[in-house]
């Protein structure tokens, strides 16, 4: 039952390592993306999501292609491909569908085709199973089947990765369900968990991201509040984490692929059914403006210490994360452009992000550590160990003179070993 050979769709954080985790196990893989550049760089053992090395990709002997001809060979399908929203925070599918048709047009009687992307409850079966018929001229649940596994991959987790977190199973009917977790079994330690049907696995997915965006932007609201109260929020948080069932959440920027993404492809569902979602689109709304409220902040504190304009600002950070060189989707862009409008010269250093990628995604160029100026202040943005391996010397000598205002958005920052002559305000 698991002598399947498998395709999987879409290089990227999720799919990639998927592809390796099946390729060590010893499934025959290939893997596919449409862009030429990635499979180049794939081929050659890079990647540059940095989720896998050189040795990871030789040990799978992946068969790695940008021919969607090639996926004829395979029997089990895995769609794995980006799931975005648009600038109306309305479910981007294209990426999907299209991905959809690329396999739709290559599969044959007795395929499996198993998603792996982010939806709402209802994509599988009634967006895409529509487009695999068209495509392939065959009947889903006659000819061939299909799952839906929702990935669990964290960028940049050492911990967390795609072989030790259990791995929700789910399929059109008992026989593929079956088939999808005997090869989701081979790779995945944890185990797998199998949901009564394609809905429930989809709705479970895509609640987990929810439930950390309520849970931050609370945090979020509460470091507001404690501002006008004076009260650091981080001493608050240590305080109440010593009961035992306080959850630790931080406040902070939410940026990223899933969390800050996932809450409007339920929400969409949600209207589309008649119910308008109060508490989820709250919590977005809070965790949206986070950046402006980091920037306001910055701009407020330096006047009150006398500074009259023609600020020049540091940022250190670009990326979504800490240690990712992804900068789609980061929030700190909400930090930059809101200190521009503000008449603010903004210098960002990340020794992370992939220069030419910012440029092309925000148009801002960044700098070298030596090249960023003396500044007014200097904005922790973003935890790279970098950053908090350096510490208070990395910021200090951004400083005029190292002196001036730091804006520490993550609290990574010891604030017993602050030098003299430094104003320290944290989210």
């Amino acid at each position: 039952m698991t002598d399947r050979h498998i395709s999987v769709t879409g290089l990227g954080y999720v799919g990639l390592p998927v592809a390796v985790a099946l390729g060590k196990a010893g499934f025959p893989v290939v893997a596919y993306d449409y862009s030429t550049r990635r499979v180049d760089e794939l081929r050659r053992g890079v990647d540059r999501t940095r989720e896998t090395t050189a040795e990871e990709l030789a040990e799978a002997k992946l068969y790695i292609t940008n021919d969607p001809a090639d996926l004829k060979v395979a029997d089990f399908h895995i769609v794995a491909v980006p799931t975005p929203i648009t600038t109306a925070h309305r479910p981007d599918l294209d990426p999907l569908f299209g991905a959809t048709k690329t396999v739709g047009d290559q599969i044959k009687a007795g395929d499996i085709v198993v998603y792996e992307s982010t939806v709402y409850p209802g994509v599988t079966e009634l967006e895409c199973v529509p487009i695999l018929e068209a495509r392939s001229g065959l009947k889903c649940g006659v000819d061939f089947s299909v799952g839906y596994s929702p990935e669990r991959i964290n960028p940049g987790d050492r911990e967390h990765t795609f072989d030790t977190v259990v791995k929700i199973v789910s399929g059109l009917d008992e026989k593929t369900l079956d088939i999808v977790a005997a090869v989701y079994s081979r790779v995945v330690k944890a185990g797998v968990h199998r949901a009564p049907n394609i809905k429930t696995a989809e709705a479970a997915k895509v609640i987990e991201n929810i439930q950390r965006d309520l849970n931050i932007s609370l945090m979020n609201e509460l470091a507001l509040i404690f501002e006008l109260l004076d009260i650091d929020t981080h001493d608050v948080i240590n305080a109440a984490g010593t009961k035992w069932n306080f959850l630790r959440f931080r406040p902070g920027l939410v940026g990223g692929h899933c969390i800050g993404v996932d809450p409007y492809y339920l929400t969409h569902r949600a209207e589309q059914v008649g119910y308008h979602p109060e508490v989820i689109l709250a919590g977005r709304r809070i965790n949206d403006r986070m950046g402006r409220v980091v920037a306001r902040e910055t701009i407020k504190r330096l006047l009150q210490s006398g500074h009259t304009g023609g600020f020049q600002i540091a940022i250190l950070g670009i990326t979504f994360k800490e240690d990712v060189p992804d900068c789609r989707n980061t929030r700190i862009v909400d930090i930059y452009e809101e200190l521009l409008g503000f008449g603010a010269k903004v210098a960002v250093h990340d020794p992370v992000a992939d220069p030419a990628d910012v440029e092309h995604e925000y148009g801002i160029r960044l700098v070298n550590v030596a090249d960023v100026p003396p500044s007014d202040a200097v904005i922790a943005a973003v935890g790279h160990a970098a950053f908090r391996d350096a510490g208070w010397n990395l910021i200090s000598g951004m400083l005029k003179n190292g002196t001036g205002l730091v804006i520490d958005v993550l609290s990574m920052l010891d604030r017993k070993t602050m030098p003299e002559g430094i104003t320290l305000w944290r989210l």
